[in-house]
């Protein structure tokens, strides 16, 4: 800790006494030297001289001047005559010739100059209280004596200096005792009553000590604000008790009134908990409703009598665009504008407590018509009159509905086209069978021709020269080639038309992707100009891929719509610089079989593309097509063969359709695979 810090702990009392001590010491030690400093100044500027001017008197008596400055020895003595005199620190004696005779220095020794030519130079730089007294001597030049002062104080001085020094101090001490004793009997032990009189009222918290008056000074009046500051505390304790006594009393009648609380309090936190018990009950049974109306696949919407909304299920609000929290307390037709046109009927609903039934309404979602059933309810129960709206989507219904009309409609054609070639199969036959005929008959090998021949007067040979010269056995060739390519064409129409029983069985698909490509070879359609033999057609089969579970008549009909629809797409360019091409692939990608019909026709845009699967949507010309063989060719995909159909196009460059079927025979029934457009994957 610093001796700075120190003194400011130090108590008031030994800080009086230090600082009276500290003054005393100070005093002394300044007296006693400004009484050396005055005792040495009064020696060296008064007596010093006048003790030198009085022995050079002395020694300037002719007397003892001449007899010293006879010789060296007389001078020696008289100096040494002079050797215990006190103030003298040095003395020399120099002869008329100003030689120095003798010397005599006590303490240091100084040098003195050797010759009295030199005595005022040396005196210049000796700085010393120096006097020099002539010599005379009878007849004859004087000489000099040289007499240097001491410049010290004699010991006697100092020893006097001392004793009283010691006499000052003693009396010092006594003093600063006696003073000390007051400073302890007037200052500290009042300033010490006042701090155990703090304590032990800190201690026992007795406000009723009081500290003695004193004397009439600062400490005095200490004492009496200390004494006032216990009276004031008194009396505030006093206050203090009355207030705790009051405040025991309103204590035990709160803890009366607390009892009587607490027992009120668990009745009432029996009834919290049976009336949270259930409102959880009611809560969670209002979430069940709301998660079952959530969940319909129909839109459900309820109204009071004046046809505001009060309760708007998930489907409603995807369905009108409008949020929940913004559709509640509404009117409906505010909430969902399309509704105006019915408020007659749900006004009859509410009125006449009837249900009323729209079948079929068409509104438009996004960029599509959807169709809709609406169904109105009347509010049943004791919660009022009221409405519930009923919204079904029937879109997938009525195509599913047009879908098996237009199938039946297919059925038929192709039970007309199995007739047409049973038909056609009986006059074919024939052909085939006389064009046999024709060359058994012209054979020169059968012994009934030549001799038929004789008989007539014909050489069977020169008629089969005549024959082969006109070219006749390269056109039966040609009818009996396009007999057996037209049987195979009928054969083909028979097999396709045949109602499957939907068995998945294995296929190879490379040979089924060939006969529909042979099929689809014979298509031609006079109103276009459209010839299917026209495309280059290229294959590129994976070897690694084996047979696959399908349904052989459905997945042809499937490659020859897919067909038929790339080669239109290709007779649809403007530019014909580069030729028509058919790209049919087949690929193993576990656990997928794939197959792929690419072309280089017109593409198509974005917008057509995402409706490429829907039925009845079409980009053809009134009677080219109807919308259902790509619908058809996706339901026998993804539902009959659980795969998936894909296509991907790019306006101008042409058109990859893909399917995918399973490696697996997973005819167990699961949902269908949804289709995946170019801009639906990741």
């Amino acid at each position: 800790m610093p001796l700075r810090q120190r003194l400011e702990n130090l108590p008031v009392g030994q800080k009086l006494l230090a600082a009276l001590l500290v003054l005393l010491t100070t005093v002394l030690v300044v007296a006693n030297l400004t009484f050396i400093s005055a005792a040495y100044y009064i020696s060296q500027e008064a007596m010093a001289p006048q003790a030198l001017q009085t022995i050079g008197r002395l020694i300037s008596n002719p007397g003892l001047s001449e007899q010293a400055l006879t010789s060296t020895a007389n001078a020696q003595n008289l100096l040494k005559e002079l050797k215990n005199y006190g103030p003298l620190r040095a003395a020399a004696l120099y002869d008329a010739s100003g030689t120095r005779l003798a010397q005599m220095q006590q303490g240091d020794k100084l040098h003195m100059p050797e010759h009295y030519r030199d005595l005022e130079s040396w005196r210049v730089t000796e700085f010393r209280n120096t006097q020099v007294i002539p010599v005379p001597k009878a007849g004859q030049a004087s000489g000099h004596l040289l007499l240097v002062a001491s410049s010290e104080l004699p010991t006697a001085f100092y020893t006097g200096t001392l004793t009283a020094s010691l006499g000052i101090l003693i009396f010092s001490v006594l003093l600063w005792a006696g003073v000390a004793r007051q400073i302890r009997r007037f200052i500290t032990e009042p300033i010490y009553q006042l701090e155990d009189l703090s304590r032990q009222v800190t201690r026992e918290e007795n406000y009723a000590l009081r500290a003695s008056p004193g004397n009439q000074d600062e400490i005095g009046s200490l004492a009496e604000a200390f004494n006032t500051m216990l009276s004031r505390m008194q009396a505030r304790e006093q206050q203090l008790k009355r207030a705790r006594d009051e405040s025991q009393e309103a204590y035990d009648q709160a803890q009366g009134l607390a009892e009587e609380t607490r027992h009120t309090n668990r009745k009432l936190e029996l009834e919290v908990q049976v009336r949270s018990k259930i409102e959880k009950k009611l809560t969670g049974f209002q979430n069940y409703l709301n998660s079952i109306i959530d969940s319909m696949p129909s839109a459900l919407i309820a109204l009071d009598e004046q046809l505001y909304v009060t309760q708007w299920n998930q489907e409603a609000g995807a369905l009108s665009g409008t949020p929940l929290d913004e559709a509640l307390n509404q009117p409906i037709y505010s909430a969902f504008p399309p509704m105006r046109a019915f408020l007659p009927q749900i006004k009859q609903t509410v009125e006449r407590h009837t249900v009323t039934k729209i079948e079929r309404v068409t509104w438009v979602k996004g960029e599509e018509s959807r169709h809709y059933a609406l169904t109105f309810y009347p509010l049943t129960g004791d919660a009022g009159r009221g409405a519930v709206i009923r919204i079904d989507d029937i879109t997938q219904r009525l195509s599913l509905e047009e879908m098996m009309v237009q199938s039946e409609k297919m059925l038929s054609v192709g039970g007309l086209a199995a007739g047409m070639a049973h038909e056609i199969n009986n006059p074919l036959g024939a052909i085939m069978h006389n064009v046999q005929n024709i060359r058994r008959r012209l054979s020169p090998d059968l012994p009934k021709n030549l001799e038929q021949a004789e008989q007539e007067g014909i050489e069977l040979a020169a008629v089969n020269q005549y024959l082969i010269a006109r070219e006749v056995p390269q056109l039966l060739d040609g009818i009996q080639s396009a007999g057996a390519r037209a049987a195979k064409i009928v054969s083909h129409m028979l097999s396709f038309s045949r109602r499957s029983n939907r068995q998945l069985t294995p296929c190879d698909l490379p040979a089924l992707i060939d006969q529909a490509v042979e099929i689809a070879s014979n298509d031609f359609d006079l109103t276009i100009g459209f010839d299917f033999k026209g495309q280059n057609i290229i294959r590129q089969f994976d070897p690694q891929l084996g047979p696959v579970p399908a349904t052989a008549n459905e997945l042809e009909q499937v490659l020859l719509n897919l067909l038929k629809n790339a080669a239109q797409a290709i007779h649809q360019r403007e530019d014909d610089r580069e030729p028509g091409r058919i790209i049919l692939r087949t690929r193993l990608n576990p656990p997928w079989a794939e197959i792929q019909v690419e072309d280089n026709g017109i593409g198509m845009p974005e917008s057509v593309r995402k409706r490429t699967f829907e039925p009845f949507f079409t980009t053809k010309e009134i009677g080219q097509g109807t919308g259902l063989g790509l619908s058809v060719s996706y339901f026998i995909i993804t539902n009959n063969h659980k795969g998936q159909m894909e296509v991907h196009s790019t306006p101008g460059q042409g058109t990859c359709f893909t399917l995918r079927l399973p490696l697996v025979d997973n005819s167990v029934d699961m949902p269908a695979p949804q289709v995946i457009g170019q801009n639906d994957r990741e």
